[in-house]
């Protein structure tokens, strides 16, 4: 196949899906990894797509666009699970806890599977599977109702109505973007509705979030930044956004990507979890 013809694929593979990686591209086609790399900067450089670590997604945003699970699986991988890392550290057995919808969450929801007695509750379709599949027997994971998102959250007023009953322990909440003005946002309204009912349901609030989430901003406020207790981030965050979010969240926390569980704590509260 020419190198044309490989990459016009490549490009209506990431139109339809949202997403591709790297290693399944190549795997595809036949190619060396550093070929497929070659051909999506090629593309990136003609604006036809955007290059994310170990892959590619559709180009340009707006804060309506609400990217699907897998699109957003291939971004920041190392600083996901870094962050996921350190906020399993914050789960004590026992304990009952709720994750959002999102990729880092996600990610989390593997380093849960062994916590002894664990009660989880989700409106994300992959988390809710990873615990399913993988974790204890004594662990209890209960699945909100609701309409399904491109990001596999199930929303809407089954979601809402499911979690207003209930009293949990810790929320981790992944967001779509982060601002000073907007607080923590998402680009679907019902989800930030959604995550607004969690929210309400925790005693305490962790938000994870990667730097590609600062400056971002979704067409829903979910929360004010003084709104969480601790938000978990990686060291690529620029000081800006320490500045504002050191002053504002209850206690920052940002981990090394290249070295998953190693963290500095910026505390800003008494507030925040132990």
């Amino acid at each position: 196949m020419l190198a044309q013809q490989r990459q016009a694929a490549i490009l209506e593979r990431v139109r339809s899906t949202g997403g591709v990686r790297v290693s399944e591209l190549a795997g595809e086609f036949g190619v060396s990894d550093m070929t497929i790399r070659r051909d999506l900067e090629a593309l990136h450089e003609r604006g036809l797509l955007a290059k994310v670590h170990g892959g590619a997604t559709t180009a340009g945003s707006s804060s309506t666009d609400e990217p699907g699970f897998h699109a957003k699986s291939v971004r920041q991988l190392s600083e996901k699970a870094a962050i996921a890392d350190r906020a399993a550290q914050l789960v004590r057995p026992g304990a009952a806890v709720a994750l959002s919808a999102g990729t880092t969450t996600a990610e989390l929801a593997r380093r849960l599977v062994d916590v002894p007695g664990l009660t989880v509750v989700t409106n994300s379709l992959p988390v809710a599977e990873i615990l399913h599949a993988g974790g204890r027997p004594d662990q209890t994971v209960v699945l909100t109702g609701g309409v399904r998102t491109p990001s596999d959250a199930l929303v809407g007023p089954l979601a809402v109505g499911a979690v207003r009953s209930l009293h949990l322990d810790l929320l981790f909440l992944g967001v779509h973007g982060i601002t000073e003005r907007a607080g923590f946002t998402t680009p679907n309204l019902m989800e930030a509705e959604t995550d607004r009912a969690l929210v309400a349901a925790a005693d305490q609030l962790v938000v994870l979030a990667d730097h590609t989430k600062w400056g971002t901003v979704g067409i829903s406020s979910i929360v004010e930044l003084a709104a969480a207790h601790v938000l978990v981030s990686d060291d690529r965050l620029p000081p800006p956004a320490r500045r504002v979010l050191g002053e504002q969240v209850g206690e920052l926390i940002m981990v090394k990507a290249t070295g998953a569980g190693r963290a500095t704590r910026t505390p800003t509260s008494e507030g925040a979890a132990q």
